[in-house]
């Protein structure tokens, strides 16, 4: 009998089991169930469940993230009804408008934990696996359901390995590794899977790196994205808040999976995600010189501090081009705090960048930074289908914040000029 593989253990651990098939339908009690702005809509649906009482209300986490302040009458009110269920429930973790993304902010509050079930009404939700957590994305009736009993199915899903070795070129990093893997194997190359990183270069990523590349496992169709826990982990979660007892669990070594990908690190090159799909992968240097309008460093993907760093060392000294918009969003307000204690909030506004308040804002087109018909924006985000940033008729790139740094100050996508350094003293 094959070993499982981390998704199977973490599954058979929350029913109770000592092994689970794949394919398996199991009733599990989630350590987090994760909910935002959306949570207005969760409330309804609650009460429309007969439900009066949450049920962990210890194990509910709100974050108001998504248009935050309020940019409407709608959101205001939508923000006062999860502010009034929030004190009749007594919900232990909920995070007002000043605190950042919800995936960010759950790492730092120590709800994503090794071996911990976290259940979100938001597809990355995914994020939580870089601290060797199974993490997945729910539905908003999903949600209301765990709520009002506390517990959900998940199907045991299929799992795809994906080896990691060598190290990234200078200039080149996690996010340019995740649109090269999507590119691959296309935006439902991983549907309902546990995709499962490995290999030595896995155990080099920071938990920055890791949390990119978990965040990007929905992007795949993940159900979830793991990378092993270590002592990385171990020094993030060190002083932080402790909900749940960490559990740390790692796939067998003969474990089955469906599909097996490798990748060297030092092969990779600066990539994007073309309009209008993460899936339309090109090489940075097939792109270069698309003019932009507006460039935007952070979200749930990349506004952590050392995306900041990056971006920071690319601008400084540089000032954005005329006629380009760069906007910049820490994830958290530790972040900020950090990127402010660090200098680079001095060194974006020097290059003429918009520091923004930790939020989601422009991803979704919900908040600050909408386009314009016509528009090019070049973004750390996860996302580029049309409309995604408010309008149908402007175009989106995904890059990382090196690439989106150097395009700022370019006026037109361009490569990192670290990497191109590099590529100069070869040639």
């Amino acid at each position: 009998m094959a070993g499982m593989t981390f998704a199977q253990k973490a599954l058979a651990a929350a029913a109770g089991r000592e092994r689970v098939e794949v394919g398996e339908i199991l009733f599990v009690e989630p350590d987090v169930c994760l909910s935002h702005d959306n949570s207005a809509a969760i409330i309804k649906t609650f009460g429309s469940m007969g439900a009066e009482r949450v049920r962990y209300p210890e194990r509910t986490a709100i974050f108001l993230d998504h248009c935050v302040p309020a940019a409407d009458e709608r959101y205001a009110a939508n923000h006062k009804r999860i502010r009034e269920f929030v004190a009749e429930q007594g919900i232990v973790h909920f995070h007002d408008v000043n605190r950042g993304v919800c995936h960010q902010v759950l790492a730092e509050q120590g709800l994503a934990r090794p071996g911990g079930i976290v259940a979100g009404s938001d597809s990355h939700t995914t994020t939580a696996g870089a601290f060797g957590a199974f993490a997945a994305g729910i539905g908003r009736t999903e949600a209301a359901s765990i709520w009002a009993t506390g517990r959900l199915w998940f199907r045991v899903p299929e799992a795809l390995s994906i080896e990691l070795a060598g190290e990234f070129p200078p200039g080149v990093g996690a996010k340019d590794l995740a649109l090269k893997i999507i590119g691959d194997i296309g935006a439902d190359g991983a549907l309902y899977m546990s995709v499962e990183f490995s290999g030595p270069a896995a155990a080099g990523l920071s938990v920055s790196e890791r949390m990119l590349l978990a965040n990007m496992g929905a992007e795949m169709g993940a159900k979830n994205a793991y990378l092993p826990p270590d002592e990385k982990v171990e020094r993030f979660l060190e002083g932080r808040p402790e909900p749940y007892e960490s559990r740390p669990l790692f796939p067998d070594e003969d474990a089955e999976y469906a599909r097996r990908l490798r990748y060297d690190l030092s092969e990779i090159e600066p990539g994007l995600a073309c309009p209008h799909t993460v899936a339309n992968y090109a090489p940075v240097r097939e792109k270069a010189g698309t003019r932009i309008h507006q460039a935007l460093i952070g979200t749930c993907t990349n506004g952590r501090i050392e995306d900041l760093r990056a971006a920071a060392e690319v601008l400084r000294g540089r000032k954005v081009a005329r006629g380009v918009r760069l906007l910049v969003f820490p994830a958290s307000s530790e972040v900020y705090m950090q990127a402010l204690k660090e200098g680079l909030m001095e060194v974006f506004l020097a290059a003429g960048a918009v520091v923004m308040n930790p939020g989601c804002g422009p991803c979704l087109g919900a908040h600050e930074g909408v386009l314009a018909p016509g528009e090019v924006c070049i973004s750390t985000a996860n996302r580029n289908f049309k409309g995604r940033m408010g309008c149908k008729e402007a175009e989106i790139y995904l890059a990382s914040p090196e690439t989106v740094a150097a395009s700022a100050v370019a006026g037109e996508i361009a490569l990192p000029p670290a990497y191109g350094k590099e590529a100069s003293r070869e040639g």
